[in-house]
């Protein structure tokens, strides 16, 4: 009987050790991280992480949590469909007096949505932004996915974001 308690005792003790290491053990190099950066030369929106990384050569100056649009699953396709569009964009203009607290947009739709759009009938929507939470709700950012198809952050990291970014500047959108 005290054998069978040393074995389970020992199986518990290999148990958390291997839960340890998978956990906290080694990791793939994280990215260098720039933080004295004063641009970006690029930014990734990962939407099934949830993340914004803002870049400079590679290495990493912020990183933020996001929100999306309310059914962020898949592509963007027609306007209205609550969906943040996926792939290779570039800031194309800035607002500092929009509804939300400063929105740099990208420039969707791309020639190829506007094509499909007119193949199926229908508006591929637009207006896409990088913004801050809505103007009046200062100090508190909205839970969950709640933009019509924009990536939100704080405002805070909005303003960081956007005394970093140029009209230009690379937007990647993955899914």
């Amino acid at each position: 009987m005290r054998r069978l308690g040393l074995i389970g005792l020992a199986l518990l003790i290999a148990g958390a050790g291997w839960a340890g290491w998978h956990r906290f053990g080694p990791r793939p190099p994280a990215p260098p991280m720039a933080p004295e950066a004063t641009r970006i030369d690029h930014i990734l929106i990962e939407k099934s992480a949830r993340r914004l990384t803002a870049t400079l050569d590679g290495a990493v100056v912020m990183k933020a949590d996001i929100a999306l649009g309310f059914a962020p699953d898949g592509n963007k396709e027609i306007e209205g469909d609550g969906k943040t569009p996926v792939g290779l964009f570039r800031i194309d203009r800035r607002n500092p007096n929009s509804a939300f607290h400063l929105s740099l947009g990208i420039d969707y739709p791309q020639p190829d949505d506007i094509k499909r759009a007119r193949q199926q009938g229908t508006d591929p929507g637009g207006d896409i932004f990088i913004h801050g939470q809505p103007n009046g709700v200062a100090g508190f950012t909205l839970p969950g996915d709640w933009t019509l198809g924009c990536i939100a952050l704080s405002n805070a990291e909005m303003a960081q974001l956007w005394t970093l970014t140029e009209t230009g500047t690379t937007v990647e959108i993955r899914p």
